[in-house]
């Protein structure tokens, strides 16, 4: 391939791979001022620990935004699920998996309903979610009765951490995390050496061979070093596993169905999915009950992490959702996004988070510092999108 034909294919996924090349920088450049803290076993655990709810929520927010609306309660739905699993298996001693199966239905409901009032009253999601927000805050406070509830079972712990169990009992590694870890590594990229060359076989137009393998070698790379240092502390966390799981469904979901091509066309141009025969107001409803799961799946996560229901637990989640999504390369205007953009948005945001508190940046600057980048990633979307006007 020409370097000219090179330089058009990289100049039409700038954002694909800037996303990227920016989360590498941001990690090599923490790297160095905390002089190697950042990259160490037990922060790196403690960094997708921390930052698992966040990317729960990021994977349904996607959907909502691509959509084209807006999720502004989802923090409040994530501490109000809290609480209520904190009432049912604490004050009422209720077993973990019925316990979390309540949770996640009120979550649907939850959603359905906020969604019902967007699909079919036609309520901007901004004002129906706003009230959500308030609403779903005041009743987690009022279950809590303005005091934390806990400690939770220690089978619910294990949600949030709990580690891979060792069957090899290795010494200095972690002999089962590096097996499937390994062997995950490796499916993934014969996974997209399969995918390359069905691509070619049809004579679809992909990334230049060089810039391919390039990517991949890379990309092999890091995971597999990724999986050597966690195997080096206690192992792959069971968080972590879920995540995988999930990201890997959502990728699924919005590439290959007929159910994501629709939500892209819904946030694309509503008026147009509509007059295509796409039930709009129930993909709508769907996309806000979806929102609704994932808000009380990082509950449930989140409480499991702390041990405890607290009467502040959720609050400014919403912000970090929202801006992983926005930094992940989803458009505020819907219709365009990706599962992977988003992931990679919110661990772009749990980094700086991380690296800055090691570095003892004060909570007031940090909350400037996200500020400006989530800024400049919508101010980058939308010179984008005029120059492609």
């Amino acid at each position: 391939m020409s370097s000219s034909s090179l330089r058009n294919f990289l100049a039409s996924h700038l954002r694909d791979y800037g996303m990227l090349l920016s989360l590498v920088f941001i990690m090599g450049f923490f790297q160095v001022l905390t002089d190697g803290t950042l990259l160490q076993p037990l922060n790196l655990t403690n960094l997708f620990l921390q930052n698992s709810y966040i990317v729960v929520m990021a994977l349904g927010m996607l959907l909502v935004i691509v959509a084209g609306h807006i999720d502004l309660s989802v923090g409040s739905i994530c501490g109000f699920i809290g609480a209520l699993a904190a009432i049912l298996m604490v004050e009422r001693g209720w077993p973990v998996l019925p316990a979390a199966a309540v949770c996640l239905v009120a979550g649907a409901l939850i959603g359905c309903l906020q969604g019902w009032f967007v699909a079919y009253l036609k309520i901007p999601s901004f004002i129906v979610t706003l009230a959500g927000m308030l609403v779903f805050k005041g009743l987690a406070l009022a279950l809590l009765g303005g005091q934390s509830i806990g400690p939770f079972p220690e089978s619910f712990q294990l949600l949030s951490s709990g580690f891979l169990p060792d069957w090899a009992a290795g010494e200095e590694r972690h002999l089962s995390s590096l097996v499937i870890g390994f062997g995950l590594v490796a499916w993934l990229a014969w996974r997209e050496l399969a995918m390359r060359h069905k691509s070619a076989a049809l004579g679809v137009a992909s990334e230049p061979a060089a810039l391919f393998g390039l990517r991949l070698l890379t990309q092999s790379g890091a995971l597999a070093a990724l999986v050597w240092l966690l195997a080096s502390y206690k192992g792959l966390p069971n968080v972590l596993l879920l995540m995988g799981v999930l990201i890997a469904a959502y990728v699924f979901v919005t590439r290959r169905t007929t159910l994501g091509r629709r939500i892209y066309a819904l946030g694309g141009n509503e008026r147009a999915a509509r007059l295509s025969g796409v039930p709009t107001e129930k993909l709508t409803l769907l996309c806000f009950a979806n929102m609704g799961v994932m808000a009380a799946l990082a509950g449930l996560v989140f409480a499991a992490r702390l041990n405890t229901a607290t009467p502040k637990a959720g609050l400014g989640f919403e912000l970090d959702v929202i801006a992983a999504c926005f930094i992940g390369g989803a458009s505020a205007s819907g219709g365009v996004g990706k599962v992977l953009g988003a992931v990679i948005g919110a661990f772009i945001m749990g980094v700086m988070n991380n690296g800055m508190s090691i570095l003892g940046v004060g909570i007031e600057w940090q909350q400037v510092i996200k500020g400006v980048v989530l800024l400049a990633a919508v101010v980058f979307d939308v010179y984008n999108r005029r120059k492609g006007a």
